[in-house]
């Protein structure tokens, strides 16, 4: 689907792959690369793209529609780090992060960070041509909260990956068919387990890059256990 259709979609209220048009994707426009940034920003007078790539000036951004801001940005690349800044009707100057945001700054810290999500090469092919809802067979579900299921020795987190080396073993031995994951969303606190998310579409960098958690699921997948994920917009923080 086209950028202008995506958008009437979304302003239709019909889609369900908003994160296709906003948030910052890194593309080739005119041969060149760099990042298309677009935010929907209701009611603001004006909105601007600012981050370490142009040391946090303000890069105004075209109102493509009435809520509707982009901008491309040249040589702009993964891992860097971004904000908006929304100037409102009275003049003031509000500094967001990225609602579609894919990687985001782990708290305190509250910028988000580029990411490009096409790298990972996946290797599920079977699983997948196989993937059913399970309506006809034997469901053996395993609840986990990531960050507390296991921890090093000195109390840090484990990364998805290594998360995958101890889990994956676990759930085969217990004939699990599937894992569910207490919410991944980013979020500021660590006692909410995953809720009070703020980054609905950032895996958080808690445990590790989006690609570490594709590893994650990859390679449940390859050992036969299907992934559910907890996902709880209503606790919005």
């Amino acid at each position: 689907m086209g950028k202008e259709l995506m958008l009437k979609s979304y302003l239709e209220g019909h889609s369900i792959e908003g994160y296709r048009l906003f948030g910052a994707h890194c593309v080739c426009e005119n041969n060149e690369p760099g990042v298309r940034f677009t935010v929907w920003a209701p009611h603001a007078k004006d909105v601007f793209v600012m981050g370490d790539f142009n040391w946090w000036t303000k890069r105004k951004m075209d109102r493509i529609h009435d809520s509707v801001f982009s901008v491309f940005i040249k040589d702009v690349t993964t891992y860097q780090h971004y904000k908006y800044c929304i100037l409102t009707p009275d003049g003031e100057e509000i500094i967001k992060a990225d609602p579609y945001a894919f990687y985001s700054e782990l708290r305190p810290f509250n910028s988000s960070i580029i990411y490009d999500l096409n790298q990972y090469h996946w290797k599920d092919e079977v699983w997948l041509s196989q993937r059913t809802k399970n309506f006809d067979r034997p469901m053996n579900i395993y609840e986990i909260h990531a960050g507390s299921w296991k921890r090093h020795d000195d109390g840090t987190w484990l990364n998805y990956e290594e998360l995958a080396e101890v889990l994956i073993p676990y759930l085969k031995e217990y004939h699990f068919t599937h894992v569910e994951l207490m919410p991944l969303n980013e979020h500021p606190f660590d006692g909410s387990w995953g809720y009070q998310p703020h980054g609905l579409f950032s895996c958080t960098s808690r445990y590790g890059t989006p690609d570490q958690f594709m590893h994650f699921v990859d390679l449940c997948h390859q050992n036969n256990i299907g992934v559910i994920m907890d996902f709880v917009p209503v606790h919005f923080v």
